[in-house]
């Protein structure tokens, strides 16, 4: 897996604060996993106050994240084996 930036995502929440996002997946999504700063998914270490929501909507990971020098977004990116690492608890 590439960078976050070479992937086909939807934002969903375009620049926000940590907490608006998530804010943001804790009211619009009901699977919704918590995980630790620094979390790798996608290839890709999460950034944001500890415990971080990350959900899950069918095929979908939708995820708070921090690009530097840009802000906060919520993104919502296709990954099978990323639905099924955070069910999984790993």
């Amino acid at each position: 897996m590439g960078c976050i930036d070479e992937m086909d995502y939807k934002i969903l929440l375009p620049s926000s604060s940590i907490k608006e996002c998530a804010d943001f997946i804790k009211k619009n999504f009901k699977e919704i996993y918590y995980v630790n700063q620094g979390y790798r998914i996608f290839n890709t270490y999460l950034i944001g106050i500890s415990p971080i929501p990350v959900a899950v909507d069918d095929d979908y990971v939708i995820m708070p994240y921090v690009k530097p020098c840009h802000g906060s977004f919520v993104l919502k990116i296709k990954g099978k084996e990323e639905v099924k690492r955070l069910r999984a608890g790993k």
